[in-house]
């Protein structure tokens, strides 16, 4: 099965997230630039990687959702093309209005690194399936704009569709309502702020991140 990681200036974890694809699949996935018009029609899964592309200029993720291959990951996700935007990469989703709300810099004004507990809010998206009975999971965060924001309204709507994914048991960055991860009406986006490409090797300190990719490639 082919699946991809799109690549832009300043990705830093964009390899991280081809280890985490290719220990699920045995295969490594494309790498795919930014520049890019299109992503290949095989590929079955993507992944919006994290890091600080573009220097995070303007606000963090703003210009990367205007590069090409956006555009074309927009129109396959609205036909169902399963992805996965971690921390830069859910700022990157939530610009490209692919998911609601906005990540603002947090609340204590200062970046965060360190493992972070959370709470499965919805184990029973793509996403999510195989983690079983299992409610609580540790998974790194780091990052300085983390604090998911929306309006009241919104949080209405994605509280009541079951488009929280995962919410911190210990807030880091002030996000409303404990948010970590958000899905999209449809199910197929999932956006996040901690780093599951980071737990899936007892080496780094944990696993509880594979499971996310071994859902998600499972329901494939």
């Amino acid at each position: 099965m082919s699946t991809a990681v799109i690549v832009f200036p300043a990705s830093n974890c964009d390899r991280d997230a081809a280890v985490a694809l290719e220990k699920v699949t045995g295969k490594p996935p494309r790498m795919v630039w930014h520049k890019d018009t299109s992503i290949p029609d095989d590929v079955r899964f993507v992944v919006v990687p994290g890091g600080f592309s573009y220097g995070d200029y303007l606000r963090s993720g703003a210009i990367a959702a205007n590069s090409p291959v956006i555009r074309d990951l927009k129109d396959k996700s609205e036909a169902g093309l399963p992805v996965l935007g971690i921390c830069n990469g859910f700022q990157i989703l939530t610009e490209a209005g692919m998911l609601p709300g906005a990540l603002m810099r947090n609340a204590n004004q200062k970046f965060v690194c360190r493992i972070s507990r959370l709470r499965l809010a919805n184990a029973k998206t793509r996403f999510t399936s195989q983690y079983d009975a299992k409610h609580e999971i540790d998974v790194p965060v780091a990052h300085h704009d983390g604090n998911y924001f929306a309006d009241d309204e919104t949080l209405r709507r994605i509280e009541g569709g079951g488009q929280v994914v995962f919410r911190y048991s210990e807030n880091p960055n002030g996000s409303r309502n404990d948010i970590a991860g958000i899905v999209n009406a449809s199910g197929n986006v999932l956006g996040m702020m901690p780093h599951p490409e980071r737990a899936v090797d007892t080496v780094h300190g944990g696993t509880d991140g594979i499971t996310l990719f071994k859902s998600i490639v499972g329901s494939l």
